[in-house]
């Protein structure tokens, strides 16, 4: 990740010896928060208000992987990093803190995945799910609710949709990194 001089930039920080690794082609959006040991793949997209803060444990964002607008990302003290696979789409304004998300999952908008949970690979959180400390939602299967639970498997449009969904974020962040380094135009009032 690059950052053009007078482009706006993210506020990345260390936390004491501990600084963010990121990838030349990952997004990171103008107001997002990246603080401590966090690493970050290639063509990945950190999108408008998010924090990632991995000042206690370690959180590990793989390939194009997108974690939407307004999304928190956290571990737990002493107990839980925060693994995330590659090809991960995660909704806006969803919470992930020291679990384990596979390749290709989703996270649906509002969802919160707890402390020690595992999102199996191409499993699917749905909007507002809650999933608590511990579950483990299985390849291929759509939990939902306040506290999760399978409602079936998923069809294989549902599967295309993910893989769809992750590849787009790709591209528009790669969208979003060239124009932030062209200089972002001043706004024009009518």
């Amino acid at each position: 990740m690059s950052v053009e001089a007078g482009a706006p930039a993210p506020l990345i920080l260390p936390f004491g010896a501990l600084v963010p690794r990121i990838d030349e082609s990952a997004f990171i959006a103008p107001d997002a928060t990246v603080i401590g040991d966090v690493e970050i793949g290639p063509d990945s997209g950190i999108w408008f208000k998010c924090v990632l803060r991995g000042d206690v444990r370690s959180i590990r964002i793989g390939a194009a992987t997108n974690i939407q607008d307004g999304s928190i990302v956290h571990v737990t003290r002493r107990r839980a990093s925060t693994e995330v696979g590659a090809g991960v789409t995660i909704g806006h304004r969803a919470i992930i803190h020291g679990c384990a998300i596979g390749d290709g999952a989703f996270i649906g908008m509002a969802a919160t995945v707890m402390d020690h949970a595992v999102v199996e690979p191409g499993a699917m959180v749905a909007a507002g799910a809650l999933v608590t400390p511990g579950r483990r939602v299985g390849a291929g299967e759509l939990w939902g609710g306040a506290p999760a639970k399978y409602m079936r498997d998923l069809s294989d449009a549902e599967k295309a949709y993910m893989a769809d969904a992750a590849r787009h974020y790709a591209e528009l962040g790669g969208a979003y990194r060239g124009q932030l380094a062209d200089g972002v135009p001043a706004p024009s009032f009518v």
